[in-house]
């Protein structure tokens, strides 16, 4: 009888070292964004009612701006459009987050706003501009939906703070609402889940809050359908 010596066991992956972990990042920048953002909607309800929170926040906003201008670089839209958008919001973002100017919040919101839509509109181009979907435009596709949701609920935060009471809700209605409250009415409004415990009882309020839902609607069956399409044609 012969004797067969064993094969040699299969090689074994070993952890991902710090080099992999970039290159992973480089390619799929969408993944990394939309991580950014959710880690951050997930942490700041913890430090929200403190100096620390306010801190934060502003640093988070920061963050997901560098993030994001990154992004926009890797589409047809312009760079500088981007970056002269994104710089007057981060400066407004530093002097807040050294001291409390109140007058400052209606100017930095709606400058973070107009951001967050030229980068969710810039990427909606990115999966636009070809017939197949690739990894990286799916995490675009959840990516650009966190992007309008920022943008409006940055427009909610202007609008309270330029029409004060425009947001009610069942606990304490008669106080300013928090950003995590205006965050979570933004995701109910562009997901069409419902409104939940905080609702707008303004004319502009309602009527800002409708643009959302028509927003996530149109861009559910117009680009995430897209895709899905692409998706199952690529299947052999």
């Amino acid at each position: 009888m012969e004797c067969h010596e064993d094969a040699p066991p299969p090689a074994t992956m070993g952890p991902m070292q710090p080099l992999d972990w970039l290159l992973h990042a480089r390619k799929h920048p969408s993944a990394v964004l939309l991580l950014v953002q959710l880690g951050g909607m997930v942490l700041y309800p913890f430090i929200e009612k403190t100096d620390v929170g306010r801190i934060g926040l502003g640093l988070l906003g920061i963050v997901v701006l560098i993030v994001t201008i990154g992004m926009v670089r890797r589409t047809p839209w312009l760079t500088g459009v981007s970056v002269g958008i994104a710089l007057p919001a981060v400066v407004l973002l530093l002097l807040q987050m050294l001291q409390p100017l109140p007058q400052l919040l209606p100017w930095s919101s709606a400058l973070e706003a107009l951001f967050y839509f030229y980068a969710a509109g810039s990427l909606i181009a990115y999966m636009m501009s070809d017939w197949q979907a690739t990894t990286d435009e799916l995490f675009a596709a959840a990516a650009t939906f966190t992007l309008l949701a920022w943008g409006f609920a940055y427009l909610f935060l202007m609008l309270q703070a330029l029409q004060p009471g425009c947001f009610s809700a069942a606990v304490n209605p008669e106080q300013p609402r928090s950003w995590t409250e205006l965050m979570f009415l933004s995701f109910a409004l562009l997901s069409s889940t419902g409104i939940g415990d905080v609702i707008p009882i303004t004319p502009l309020a309602r009527a800002l809050s409708s643009v959302e839902m028509f927003v996530g609607v149109m861009y559910i069956a117009a680009v995430v359908a897209r895709l899905i399409g692409l998706t199952l044609r690529a299947r052999p």
